[in-house]
Order: structure tokens, then sequence, then C-alpha cells
């Protein structure tokens, strides 16, 4: 055998790239494969250490679950282990697992659960005497992060339980997920306001639950399903998972539906029956758990390294259409990138019809080899988003075309660069007509500037007219100019102008939001405000006091530092002040000077308080300290309330001081 085909280097191959794509899933919620062709590179490496038993590592994938602890976080350590479950896509290897469970229990009646897999992210919460000690991620299955503050955002996760015989530790599992129709709105609201959109309800869920800022994830719409027990210490005693349920219930604790089944018909029936009605669950799901109802047949039928026995995943294949690739044409984003866009042939897929599906970048066209006249294969990415994900090239004609990104922009006919930092082409015109769109609507949009009457449809006018070439024309335009445009009555000005007028009051970081820096969202915008408190420091900070303001880092302070320095985008802000926009301009009263009592301190705030946390960050703001959303080694002080939580534990670990509400009010001479 060929040393470069060998059991050892091709094993060692596949364990690479199979945890290259574990990082991209569990730590940045970023795949960039399907669940099909994942299973298959575990499967192969399974089947390869089964065969070689000298191949099997300890550090294998197979021999271990999910991925590692984000550092943002503090860690909790499971009561249970949460395992994964071994899952296929064929009923026919559904059937052999059940002969394999009747095996493990010779002779026994077999009572099995079916449930919806909700397509979500895993999480496990503790309850101590009825009161929430933590809510984590699974993280590698045995250390999690703890996400409570973010978990308790969700509607329905009581803090404390209610009733009859709760359990002294009760430890339960479940998916957070984001609902269909509150990602569809997200989305919608995200292409508004010249946001890139989200790919897929599970990947949104996961990332709203690495926020740092609670507050934000409260806009998320976001639900949890539970669907399993960890430690279970008090209470009536459980003997199987249904009983478990009907507590869930009692408590007051969201569960999924559920089926039963005592034959392998019924559950081939069970899985079906999911597959066609799961389209009406307000929730996304990618197949069906089965599950032995007995815990004490849990416990006979055991488990293997990395899941149980007892358990197994059906998942459902990604509904596909072939359709024709009609053509390929470029859309221009807000910051110039040039993104290709499939125009399809018409197809009817996962409960719509779809004519047009994102391609992302030149890399991804050419990996795929995917050329205009290709008979194309189309899924929706999380049944969500539209994507080309394969190509027919069995069925090419020879008449076929490559595409090539422009060499100039299709809109404006300005030059184009590629972006050598991502793979991305981008328009350098800022006067492009399609980037003046883009960043009018964010500008005006919700998150940002929050300007009524300023819509996509207006915008649209607006430049198309020629009145607003960039966001500073906004603030020239008068009921004369506006009446030039079609059909746009004296009232709809009269509300535009005084949505114009309006937004000139914003807090500074909405300015910052609205003005479309390159990697500089919301949360990166409040940061900004917070560390300056007006626009004129910001202009003239330097790279590395803008990488040390926390949650900048290097790549966005870099993106920070040159805008600033850019002559239009100085010039624009010297327009927005002349506009009489809110450049964060302090009431000289209220400027802390650096005696101070507070001076030079940085504050993180927790737990349950007598008045509301901004109210206290504007003492500690007033009195010269800074005030940020997690614990680190520059934290001065952490102003801890009851029921402080994971932040408490995290300041203790770190040596940071804690003071309580009545040791602030002393420090702050009796605020």
């Amino acid at each position: 055998m060929d040393p470069a085909d060998s059991p050892q280097t091709r094993a060692a191959h596949l364990r690479a790239i199979i945890e290259e794509h574990n990082r991209r899933y569990y730590e940045e919620a970023a795949p960039t494969i399907t669940d099909q062709e994942y299973d298959a590179l575990y499967r192969e490496l399974a089947d390869l250490e089964e065969r070689y038993p000298e191949v099997r590592s300890a550090d294998s994938p197979t021999q271990r679950v999910g991925g590692k602890p984000l550092d943002e976080f503090v860690q909790v350590t499971h009561r249970t282990p949460m395992l994964s479950l071994d899952n296929t896509y064929s009923e026919e290897e559904v059937g052999e697992w059940f002969t394999r469970l009747e095996k493990h229990l010779p002779g026994e009646e077999i009572e099995l659960v079916i449930e919806p897999k909700v397509d979500g992210v895993a999480i496990s919460l503790l309850y101590e005497n009825g009161r929430l000690k933590y809510a984590a991620t699974r993280g590698d299955g045995r250390t999690g992060d703890d996400v409570t503050e973010n978990v308790l955002t969700i509607r329905g996760i009581p803090r404390e339980l209610k009733g009859a015989h709760v359990p002294g530790v009760l430890e339960v599992r479940g998916e957070v997920y984001m609902t269909r129709e509150g990602f569809k709105k997200m989305n919608e609201e995200r292409a508004a306001a010249g946001l890139p959109e989200f790919v897929n309800p599970r990947n949104s869920a996961a990332g709203s639950l690495k926020q740092l800022d609670s507050a934000l994830v409260r806009k998320r719409p976001l639900g949890l399903i539970l669907h399993g027990m960890g430690a279970v210490e008090g209470g009536e005693p459980l003997e199987n998972y249904l009983e478990g349920l009907a507590l869930l219930d009692r408590l007051g604790l969201p569960r999924g539906k559920t089926g039963q089944a005592r034959t392998l018909e019924e559950i081939l029936a069970g899985i079906r029956h999911i597959d066609e009605t799961r389209h009406a669950l307000p929730y996304e799901t990618d197949g069906a758990v089965v599950k032995v109802n007995s815990f004490a047949q849990r416990e006979r039928a055991g488990f293997t390294s990395k899941a149980p026995r007892w358990a197994i995943a059906y998942k459902y294949r990604s509904e596909q259409a072939e359709t024709r690739l009609l053509d390929i044409t470029i859309q221009v984003g807000r910051t110039g990138v040039l993104t290709p866009v499939a125009e399809l042939e018409p197809v009817f897929v996962s409960g719509s019809t779809v004519a047009r599906a994102t391609l992302h970048n030149e890399e991804e066209i050419l990996r795929k080899d995917i050329r205009i006249g290709d008979l194309v294969i189309v899924e929706k990415a999380g049944e969500v988003i539209p994507a080309v994900t394969g190509v027919k090239k069995e069925a090419r004609t020879g008449n076929e075309r490559a595409f090539k990104m422009p060499d100039k922009c299709p809109v404006c006919g300005g030059d184009v660069v590629r972006d050598p930092e991502q793979v991305a082409v981008r328009c350098i015109n800022a006067a492009c007509p399609a980037q003046v769109r883009r960043k009018l609507q964010h500008f005006a949009s919700r998150g940002a500037m929050d300007i009524e009457g300023l819509g996509e449809a207006m915008v649209e006018q607006l430049v198309q007219h020629d009145l607003a070439r960039e966001v500073s024309d906004l603030y020239k335009l008068t009921p004369e100019s506006l009446a030039i445009i079609p059909r746009t009555g004296q009232k709809s000005i009269e509300n535009l102008l005084a949505g114009i007028e309006a937004g000139k009051s914003r807090p500074l970081w909405r300015l910052i939001f609205g003005l479309g820096i390159l990697h500089v969202g919301a949360t990166g915008a409040r940061n900004l405000a917070q560390h300056f408190h007006t626009i004129e420091p910001m202009m003239s900070a330097g790279l590395d006091e803008l990488q040390r303001i926390p949650d900048v880092g290097e790549i966005m302070g870099e993106s920070i530092h040159a805008f600033f320095r850019d002559e239009h985008n100085r010039a624009l802000l010297e327009r927005l002040k002349a506009a009489g926009l809110n450049m964060g301009e302090l009431d000289p009263r209220h400027v802390p000077a650096a005696n101070a009592p507070l001076a030079g301190t940085t504050w993180v705030i927790t737990g349950t308080l007598s008045v509301e946390r901004e109210a206290i960050a504007g003492i500690i703001r007033e009195q010269g300290g800074k005030v940020s959303s997690s614990i680190s080694k520059k934290t001065s002080y952490l102003l801890a309330g009851e029921e402080a939580g994971s932040k408490l534990a995290k300041a203790e670990s770190l040596g940071v001081k804690i003071v309580s509400e009545a040791e602030f009010r002393e420090m702050t001479g009796g605020n």
C-alpha cells in the first residue's frame, strides 16, 4: 500500500478535516458543509478506526463530543455529561439499531418515545431547590459556557420553579431555537438596514447565545424546547421519560411534542409522520429522535464512549430540486462588496417558489465549478435561505459559460478591487448609487437613526431624483425639493421631514452605528460612545487606544481608525455636525473631573438591585467610571446584587473587588 494512502495517513487527514468542521460548527456557528457531508466524513473515520484499531487516537473526534468552551464566558461542569446521539439517514439502519437494542434487552417489551429533532443549540439548565443556578451550552459535553442571563431573556424560562414536589436538583436538557417567523422578520429588517442577512435560524440562535449583552439577546426571537434530563435528586421518583415530561408540565417548563411506539413498524411510521407535519411547527427540525422510555431499561442498555445505545436520531435529507441556472448577476452592498446571485428558472422547493439564490463569492463558484446554463441542485439552507448546492455536470451540453467577476462595478462602472483580507471584490466608488441606497437605508433604519418615513421605497426615489448622494444630504431636503417626486403628497413630505428632524437628537451610539463603519455593529457603537462620550476624541484616537476598548479588538480597531482618517468621512461628519446632529457633547456640569470619586475605575453590574441597572450605570459614568458588560482582569469593581450568578464566580477567580449596593452608595456619596 502506498504510504500516502495508508490507514494512519487517511485517519489523520480525516481527523484534521473533522476538527476544522467541528470548530466552525460549535465555536463559530458557521458550518461550511452539510450535515450529510459531515456525517459521511465522521462515519468513514469511525469505520477506519474499527477496522484498524491501531490508528485510533484518544483525541479523535469519534471519542469526544462538540467543541471547546469559548473564552468569553465562565465555564461550568455539567452534573451529567451531555452526550450526542448516533444518527442515520437510513430507515434500514434504524431497523439495525432496534435489533441491537432488543439484544441488549432480551425478552423485554420496549416502549419508545419519538420526538421532532429541533434544529437548535443544545443547552442544559440546572435548578437547585427550585431556583435556576445556571444555563450552559453543551461545550465539549462535560464543560460548557454559562449563558444564564441570555437564556433568561427567553419567554417561558422561569428563574424559580413553582408547584409541589420540586426536586432538590433538576438538570434538564433541550434546544434553544429561533422561530421561523421571527427569523424571517429579523432578516427583512436587516436587509432593509443594509445589513447582511443571517444564513439560518440555528446559526442565528447560536450567535445570539454568544452575545455578551443580554439586552441584545432579548430582542432576538428565541425559544426553548426541553427534551431530556440529567441529574435529578429529591422529589417524587421518576421511572420513565414520559413521567419526566409530566413533571416539566407541572413545573411550567416548555417541552416538545411526543409520539410512542413499541415495534419497528410503529417507529418508522412515527418518523414519517413527523416529516410530513414538521413544517407546521414554529421551529426548524432536521430529523426525529427515538429513545427508550424506561430509565431502568436505559441503564441496562448502556452507552458507547460517545452516545447512548438507547436512542438514535433519524435525520431528514434537505428537500432539493433541480433547475436551470439562467444567469449570474451581481448585487452591490452597502460597503461596496459585489455578491454573485444565481438567477434561476423558478422551481418549487421546501414550501415556496425559488427564482434567485446566493452564490456567496467567486471562490465558491469556482470551487463548485458552477457555470451559466448548468442544471443545478437547489435547496434551502436551514430550509430558509435558497442556495445552489451542486451541479449536474453529466447534463452539460457544452454550451455552458464560465462566470467571471466583472472588472468594473455593474451599477456605476467604477473600479473594483479585491479585498486582501477577505474573499471579496469591492466597488471603491463611494458615490455608487447601489452603495448610496444601502447606506441611506442603513442610516435611517430602526437600529440606527430610526428615521420614520424613510423606507426602502423613499430611499430609491431620493437616489433616483438625485436628492441624496450621502446621508448628510438628508438634512438639506425641503418641501420644495421633495415635491418633484411623483405621487408624494404633502402629508408624506411633512412626516418625512419631521422624522429626519427628530433623528438629530438620537444618542451618539446610533450615529456611530448609522455611519456604517465596517465591522462596527450596534454593540461596538455603544462601546465607542461609552468610551469617548463625544465624536471628536474618537476621530483623533490612535490605533492602540481603539484596540484596547472592550470588544473592539484588532480588526474592528483598524477599520475604525481607517474610517476616521479618510478625508471624505471627516468632511461628512463636519456636515452632520453643522446640520445639528447630536455629536455626543456633554453638559460641562456633568463632565467628570479627574479627581471624581470613580475616576479611572471600570465596573461590571450583575444581579438584582433596588433600582434599574442603567440608572446605576449613569451614576458610575457621572462620577468618572466606566461600565463594561463582561468581567476581565481590567475590571476594578463588580457591583453584585442578589442572584449574582456566573459573573460573581468569575470576579472571585480573578480577584476583582466585589461591592454590595450599600457599599456602592457609600462610595458614591449616598447616590
